[in-house]
């Protein structure tokens, strides 16, 4: 996954602002913006303060607020200053997201208080997008970006929604913008950049759609794996987050996370759950790790980490893991972190079923 986000932005800056200097003689000031209560004025000036805000966490790593600074436009500031700052503030954003390391990460509040360089691009993007739109609404122009940037967008920020008909359209009514056939409105949305959860030697990073679909297709998903990685058992579970991406139930704190280790960045393998818990607060785990990874304790370590998270929240009573009878690594994982065995003879394949009970 080569394109962490740059391109994205200056290429949605780019589009919006060609659309927009074609009505910079209007008066923006006196018209509502789309379905919104700001100005098309107040809502130009937003897209630049938030690309330079995003710019401004990301290159600062903030990581407890904002970084407190705003953006103000000198007196007498033009439409077509506006555009300048616009084009400017997203060359910003575009420069911070490509000289970002891999691992950095920087305060956001939605909804995991965190984003990595990649989540930062998405959401200027989004911003760029969806407050293009909502301008041209307001000022009766036709708009509509690419497909692919509606689908940068939906599948690292909206993880929660399925797939409609056309990206675009699936954007614009995931917040509050448009219908969709069979969907009720949406009145409340808030994006989801991916959750980390944090262990003592590795880090559980959340997979999101994109970078599931990357893995499933050769690529990284945006990860630097050891040398054999990404494992099959977790190229299996990238398939699994997929296919409930696509029908629309999938819940990105389930998910599947990849296992970063905090010394250098490495992903050493893939460890998460096989969806949502069932009506009794059950949920499945599962994970693998990259061969040359393993005999370190990190699979311990990450379950360990993984089930106390789990075993805190109030949806979660207890955790499932089926192994292989003949899988005594494995085995020896499982009764390290906790698990009782339930049973030695469990479906068809006879695997071992173990429980861990908050």
């Amino acid at each position: 996954m080569q394109d962490m986000g740059g391109d994205r932005v200056e290429e949605a800056v780019a589009g919006a602002v060609a659309l927009l200097r074609t009505a910079t003689g209007r008066d923006w000031d006196e018209v509502k913006a789309g379905r919104l209560e700001w100005s098309c004025l107040r809502t130009g000036v937003h897209i630049a303060s938030d690309l330079i805000a995003y710019a401004g966490q990301l290159a600062g790593r903030a990581q407890s607020g904002y970084v407190p600074f705003e953006i103000t436009l000198d007196e007498g500031t033009d439409h077509d200053g506006l555009l300048d700052v616009v084009e400017a503030t997203g060359a910003l954003l575009a420069a911070a997201v490509r000289t970002a390391p891999r691992e950095a990460r920087a305060f956001h509040p939605y909804p995991f208080r965190s984003a990595n360089r990649e989540g930062f691009a998405a959401m200027g993007v989004a911003e760029v997008l969806l407050h293009t739109h909502d301008i041209a609404e307001g000022l009766g122009l036709a708009y509509e970006p690419s497909a692919a940037l509606a689908e940068y967008v939906l599948t690292r920020l909206f993880p929660h929604v399925q797939p409609g008909p056309g990206h675009w359209r699936t954007l614009l009514w995931a917040t509050g913008r448009g219908d969709l056939p069979g969907r009720a409105p949406v009145t409340e949305w808030r994006w989801r950049n991916n959750l980390v959860i944090p262990g003592d030697r590795l880090t559980l990073q959340g997979v999101t759609p994109a970078a599931a679909a990357d893995l499933l297709t050769g690529g990284d998903g945006g990860f630097d794996w050891l040398e054999g990685g990404p494992f099959q058992g977790t190229l299996e579970a990238a398939g699994m987050l997929l296919k409930a991406y696509e029908a629309g139930v999938h819940r990105p704190e389930f998910g599947l996370f990849a296992l970063v280790r905090r010394g250098d960045g490495r992903a050493v393998g893939g460890m998460g759950f096989h969806g949502a818990p069932d009506e009794e607060g059950t949920a499945e785990v599962g994970y693998d790790l990259v061969e040359s990874a393993r005999g370190n304790g990190y699979a311990t370590e990450a379950l360990r980490t993984l089930c106390e998270w789990a075993l805190a929240r109030d949806d979660v009573r207890s955790l499932f893991a089926t192994v292989e009878s003949d899988n005594a690594p494995s085995r020896a994982v499982i009764a390290r972190a906790g698990f009782v065995q339930v049973s030695e003879n469990f479906g068809e394949e006879g695997l071992h079923a173990y429980e861990l009970r908050g």
